[in-house]
Order: structure tokens, then C-alpha cells, then sequence
């Protein structure tokens, strides 16, 4: 992926209705979702949807097919797994060939599901699930004035 198309992906991610339309098809998989179920999913009026589902398009993130009188979004999962490759590309100053960050839908109507929120920095889990903070994480950081 070129700079250009990152920052237009980027930028099309970068407004709260977008980037749940875009989780909702990314969860949808392959088989995607009708731009009615979209909208009323999300509560999003149609005029209002048309405008960040065009924007998704442009950006190369989902793409349509009629189906009759519908419209059929789906992500472009090509697209996202370029982009999250072009951001964990080199992570910290390694390259990422043996760990490619990738989505691939199994079978049209796989369901992906919500990412986990991250730990904080430092943080690792004991066997019972509780944090444990690691003192030494933030050594360099200044203290709180």
C-alpha cells in the first residue's frame, strides 16, 4: 500500500459513523450486509449513510453489489490487510514478514468478532486474569508535577 491510500483509508476511518459502518461490515464478512440493514443497525438515516458509504468506496474499504433493488456493502478485506500492514510494517525496528497482521473471512458468512481492548503498557496477566503492572515499564517517564 502507497502513503496516499493509507491516508485515504485513514481519513475515511477518521469519523465515528464510518468507522462503525465499517466494524459492522467487517463483522459481517464476506457476504456483507444491505445498505437498509446497515442503516438500521446503526440508526443512521439513509441520505446520511449514502454519504459514508460512498466515502468507504472511495478509500478502497468496501465495495457494493446489486442484488435487485438492494445494495450489498462488504468490506474489502485486501484493503484493511494492506493497511494494517503498512502500519505494523518494520514494528519496532523489525521487519514483519513472519507476522503479517491478516483478515480472511473463512467462509462468506463468518462472523469476526469484537477486537479485546488492549492492556496498558506494562501490564501482563496472572493466571486468574488480573493485571499485573510492570514498575519498570515507565522508568524513563518524568514524574507527575
Amino acid at each position: 500500500m502507497e502513503k496516499d491510500a493509507a491516508l485515504a483509508a485513514l481519513a475515511a476511518l477518521a469519523q465515528e459513523s464510518r468507522l462503525d459502518i465499517y466494524r459492522l461490515l467487517v463483522q459481517a464478512g464476506a457476504d456483507g450486509m444491505a445498505a437498509g440493514q446497515i442503516g438500521e443497525h446503526l440508526g443512521v438515516p439513509a441520505a446520511t449513510l449514502a454519504f459514508h458509504l460512498k466515502e468507504l468506496k472511495t478509500a478502497g474499504l468496501v465495495t457494493f453489489t446489486r442484488h435487485g433493488r438492494s445494495l450489498v456493502y462488504a468490506a474489502v478485506y485486501p484493503t484493511m490487510n494492506a493497511l494494517l500492514f503498512y502500519l505494523t510494517e518494520n514494528c519496532c525496528g523489525r521487519p514483519t514478514p513472519g507476522c503479517l497482521p491478516l483478515c480472511v473471512p473463512e467462509s462468506p458468512s463468518d462472523v469476526v468478532p469484537d477486537l479485546l481492548p488492549h492492556p496498558p503498557r506494562g501490564a501482563f496477566a496472572k493466571e486468574d486474569g488480573e493485571p499485573v503492572i510492570d514498575t519498570h515499564a515507565n522508568r524513563n517517564a518524568r514524574p507527575a508535577q
